[in-house]
């Protein structure tokens, strides 16, 4: 009966929480192995076609065109952004075969391979206000765009956190669009037994703020991590944090309260 109470108490009842950098240390994988893998292939262009070479930055190149994004979707993106037009491919399609299947498929195997050497942690802070906040009976869900998303989970141990998962392997069985529409967070939240209007997000990529405000959520958190407080606010997020450290449930509660 005091979970119950605890929840009463509260004015949401749900949180959607994106993964990769928000839960887990594992978005500066990612960005690490999209920077070594486009490398290696503006490289072989260089090489073979005397196009000239520029390198792919982390803040160049990842954050506006790669974060947050489904697989495909951020290698078409950054490939726009260079004026290089590649077939699309197959989703099998090798990684060695220059399509936009096949670049991201290698992106894919050397994230596995780093996270297969090094494991994965989490952020003890985050999974402390999961905890809290389930404990109050709030429901709680992850929605990232990320097809690794159960493999990072279980990696980390966190895996019976939430109660649900909509990620890129749901997604693309659904139909769902990616970030930035708000899609996976709204069908996540669905999944729970809530709504946008009484739920909460918390994500670190532009693309997901977006999300999070496209699909009508009252309250979006921002987690700056990348030093990306600006960009976050601009992009949808009503409130900016650079970790979860002193973020209770009642915290957030006069947040959400604040939000008109």
């Amino acid at each position: 009966m005091q979970m119950e109470s605890g929840h009463k108490s509260l004015s949401y009842d749900a949180a959607i929480f994106d993964l990769d950098g928000v839960v887990t240390k594992t978005a500066l994988v990612h960005a690490a192995a999209w920077k070594e893998m486009f490398n290696e292939y503006l490289k072989l262009r260089a090489d073979r076609d005397g196009e000239p070479f520029k390198e792919f930055t982390y803040k160049g190149d990842y954050l506006p065109y790669i974060d947050g994004k489904p697989r495909y979707q951020g290698v078409k993106s950054f490939l726009a952004s260079r004026g290089i037009n590649l077939p699309f491919g197959d989703k099998g399609a090798a990684v060695d075969e220059e399509s936009v299947c096949g670049l991201g498929n290698k992106k894919n195997i050397k994230f596995r391979e780093v996270l297969g050497k090094e494991g994965v942690s989490s952020y003890k802070a985050a999974v402390a206000l999961i905890k809290e906040l389930k404990a109050k009976g709030v429901k709680i869900g992850v929605a990232s765009s990320s097809k690794n998303c159960q493999f990072v989970l279980k990696s980390a141990g966190i895996e019976d956190l939430f109660e649900t998962r909509v990620d890129g392997v749901v997604s693309a069985e659904l139909g769902l669009r990616g970030k930035p529409q708000g899609d996976i967070f709204i069908k996540a939240v669905q999944n729970v037994g809530s709504d946008p209007s009484k739920a909460i997000v918390f994500e670190d990529a532009v693309s997901g703020v977006q999300a999070g405000k496209n699909g009508g959520f009252k309250l979006v958190v921002g987690i700056a991590r990348e030093e990306n407080d600006e960009e976050l606010k601009k992009n949808g997020a009503d409130i900016v944090i650079k970790s979860f450290e002193g973020v209770t449930a009642d915290v957030l509660d006069k947040w959400f309260k604040d939000i008109k």
